[in-house]
């Protein structure tokens, strides 16, 4: 029997997403491309780091050949803050987390209640001003539960107590809300689409909803939770938007999804699928010999919107193997074969201390790296 040796170089695609709180999206291709030339240093490397619309999309978006642009605006606490979005030919791509996120409070401080998403709007009109004709708003890791409000605030929208003064900023201000008027909001955004880009597709209000779901990840107690579920349902019956509330996406970071649907007339789609179009990912897998995908944590959730499932979906329509690189792996061999990847590698393979793991994970991923390089290439 004879076997016929390879005369190119092996194509290997990696297009993975952050590790959380150890390495950006950017930082993981980097590890993954010198561990793998280390092993294997005659293979073609292509590097689109990816992301779900969650924290770390600006990354993504601008190592990929958008433009980083930054604005101060007002942060969660109503404190100004540095804020940054993308932007390429008339694409504007937007993380509300820039501007409302939970990295802009302070070290265990929480306002559940009175954080505010007024800085989403501010950022939009930043987006607007360039010029922009269409707007990726991607959506989590909010340190809001406001429906949007603030960003509607933001807008122009006229949002109004009994006495016809703007309600306070906060899901806890909505309570106050008797009127709200959304016609004399920014004119420009009649002209532009708005994609809502998000993981997840929870309904506003509920036991799935924002408050529910999402609300004690922001320091919300139970009867916050009750609060600020009654406050959001008051938001849409107010606007009549009953209806929008129920819809896949409008309990996104704080409901902040449903003041997009609702304002600004955005469509709802998975973030991944739409961040996968912008990055040129599914070109990049068609050229790949082997695609590595991967995140912090390969979980459950990972399996419902994340990256890593929706890289690995894209090349199981494109026929091409997948393999992912994680800090932990939570998920067994049956689930990764159901979502299309043939295994995974994680740094808790190769170091049980999982405090090491996050602290040195940049020389951990390149050992790892080295690793699938031998099995697979």
């Amino acid at each position: 029997m004879t076997t016929t040796a390879r005369t190119t170089p092996a194509r290997v695609l990696i297009a993975a997403d952050k590790f959380k709180g150890s390495l950006t999206a950017v930082e993981v291709a980097e590890h993954v491309t010198a561990g793998i030339r280390k092993a294997r240093p005659e293979a073609d490397i292509e590097a689109v780091p990816v992301a779900d619309g969650g924290d770390g999309t600006v990354a993504a978006a601008v190592a990929n050949g958008f433009t980083r642009h930054e604005v101060e605006v007002t942060g969660p606490t109503g404190a100004p803050v540095t804020a940054a979005f993308a932007l390429r030919e008339g694409t504007a791509v937007v993380e509300m987390a820039e501007a409302s996120g939970l990295q802009h409070l302070p070290p265990g401080v929480f306002t559940p209640l009175t954080a505010t998403t007024f800085g989403v709007g501010e950022l939009l009109r930043a987006v607007l001003d360039e010029g922009a004709h269409t707007i990726i708003l991607g959506v989590g890791g909010s340190a809001t539960t406001d429906g949007g409000a603030g960003m509607l605030d933001a807008l122009g929208a006229r949002l109004l107590d009994r006495d016809g003064d703007s309600i306070p900023w906060g899901g806890g201000g909505l309570r106050e809300l008797v009127s709200a008027d959304l016609t004399d909001m920014d004119p420009r955004l009649k002209n532009v689409d708005v994609v809502l880009a998000s993981d997840v597709d929870n309904p506003l209000t509920g036991p799935k909803g924002a408050a529910a779901v999402y609300g004690p990840q922001k320091g919300a107690a139970d009867e916050d939770v009750r609060l600020l579920d009654d406050s959001l349902t008051h938001l849409a019956e107010v606007l009549g938007a009953q209806e929008t509330a129920a819809s896949p996406g409008a309990g996104a970071a704080g409901g902040i999804g449903f003041g997009a649907l609702v304002g600004l007339r955005a469509r709802f789609r998975p973030g991944i699928e739409i961040l996968m179009e912008e990055l040129g990912v599914e070109s990049a897998i068609e050229r790949a010999d082997l695609v590595v995908t991967g995140e912090g944590s390969l979980d459950e959730q990972t399996l419902h919107g994340k990256a890593p499932a929706g890289v690995a979906a894209a090349a199981r329509r494109a026929g091409k193997p997948v393999v992912a690189v994680c800090g932990r792996l939570a998920i067994g061999a049956k689930e990764l074969k159901a979502a299309g990847i043939g295994r995974a590698y994680a740094l808790t393979d190769i170091e049980s201390d999982v405090q090491r793991c996050i602290a040195e994970a940049g020389p951990l991923l390149e050992t790892l790296a080295g690793r699938l390089a031998t099995e697979q290439l």
